[in-house]
């Protein structure tokens, strides 16, 4: 069992819509929970880390590509809970537009925690199976990225609907 495993408290984490013209960064889940699925790259934050460096350090170690974080473009929760109901797992999470750095090279090299990393047509996500809210969050980035006013990535929240949307 990980020590994200039943924790005392929700951990926080971030991740990373990372948009290269019509293409975004997805990685193959290598840990739990949803082993095996496609995701947005992104970790746990650590003690004294800012969001935006934990979201570009882990973009870095998980692909080994060089980010920016830009503006916040999701918060949500996700709580698991097991066959008894207690909780398995609870993360906060924050997810970011990020771009590539200035001459960043767009080669995935892949880290110890992620077995996968593509580059798939943002409209899409390359037919994977993703994680839940995955395809909501990056169409809200993409939406973002060209501009869109903020009543119009308002529907696209896919956090707890009760929690203010601003």
């Amino acid at each position: 069992m990980s020590d994200r495993e039943y924790p005392a408290r929700p951990i926080v984490g971030v991740g990373a819509v990372v948009l290269d013209g019509d293409l975004v960064l997805l990685t193959r889940r290598g840990r739990p929970p949803n082993v095996g699925q496609w995701t947005l790259p992104g970790g746990a934050v650590e003690a004294g880390e800012s969001l935006r460096a934990a979201v570009e350090r882990e973009v870095r170690e998980e692909t080994g590509l060089v980010v920016e974080a830009g503006p916040v473009v999701e918060l949500l929760e996700r709580i698991v809970r097991d066959d008894d109901g207690r909780v398995r797992y609870h993360y906060v999470l924050i997810d970011f537009l990020c771009g590539l750095a200035a001459d960043a090279s767009r080669e995935i090299v892949c880290g110890d925690d992620c077995p996968e990393g593509r580059w798939v047509s943002a409209a899409d996500l390359g037919g994977l199976p993703v994680t839940e809210g995955t395809r909501e969050v990056v169409a809200r980035a993409v939406a973002a990225a060209r501009g869109a006013p903020p009543g119009e990535l308002e529907g696209l929240f896919v956090g707890d609907p009760y929690l203010p949307r601003t």
